[in-house]
């Protein structure tokens, strides 16, 4: 990383107006969503069953903002033994830093790889909005085992509420490594307004709707 970005916490904390519209606007759409989009969350549900009887939504903890901990929402991708079976994988990651990432993982399901590309995996998590755990655009909230791995500058993206969606996710989701993410992730909370929140929702949809290659 040729330049370093710096967050002026003065500024963040002056920025009451948007955060407060923010979350009106995340109460509002999540609600909305969640009341509309339940047939499907149902059909999903049906589908995971389907495939091999285990639980339909996974939790898992997260960091969110200021280093809270909080239990993330998901339609369950993966095989049920998961978690046991990542020791096994380290050595396969495809990013630098502590996150992982790989393409053809194996603990994926069949309905989880349909579900990953379409991004819909993730639609559990409007329930954390509601709750205020998360917003609706913001970095992802990282795992407690990669923050661990964080240094104080990559902690930065845990000053403001993680989201369902991000600048990272909708520009570079697979095409660039930790060190690329962080540094998206910086941009957003130096450069973040209810427009930039509005174009990052609408290219979200359009990945939804026309998949990128996520995995």
């Amino acid at each position: 990383m040729k330049e370093k970005i710096i967050i002026d916490l003065k500024f963040l904390q002056q920025r009451t107006c948007y955060h407060r519209l923010k979350r009106i606007f995340d109460v509002f759409v999540s609600s909305l969503a969640l009341l509309v989009l339940w047939p499907v969350f149902l059909v999903i549900g049906i589908l995971i069953k389907l495939e091999d009887g285990g639980q339909v939504i996974f939790s898992q903890e997260r960091v969110g903002k200021n280093g809270q901990v909080f239990k993330m929402y998901k339609f369950r991708s993966m095989h049920m033994d998961a978690e046991t079976r990542l020791a096994t994988l380290l050595a396969q990651n495809e990013v630098e830093g502590p996150m992982f990432k790989m393409k053809n993982d194996p603990r994926v399901t069949r309905i989880g790889r349909f579900l990953r590309k379409t991004s819909l995996d993730e639609f559990p998590q409007l329930i954390n909005v509601c709750l205020g755990q998360m917003s609706l655009v913001g970095p992802r909230p990282p795992l407690v085992r990669e923050v661990a791995q964080y240094t104080p500058y990559d902690k930065q993206r845990l000053l403001v509420t993680p989201g369902c969606t991000g600048w990272w996710q909708v520009t570079a989701r697979n095409h660039t490594g930790f060190t690329g993410m962080v540094k998206r992730d910086l941009e957003y909370i130096q450069k973040a307004n209810l427009w930039l929140d509005l174009k990052i929702i609408c290219l979200t949809v359009k990945v939804v709707l026309v998949p990128n290659g996520a995995y």
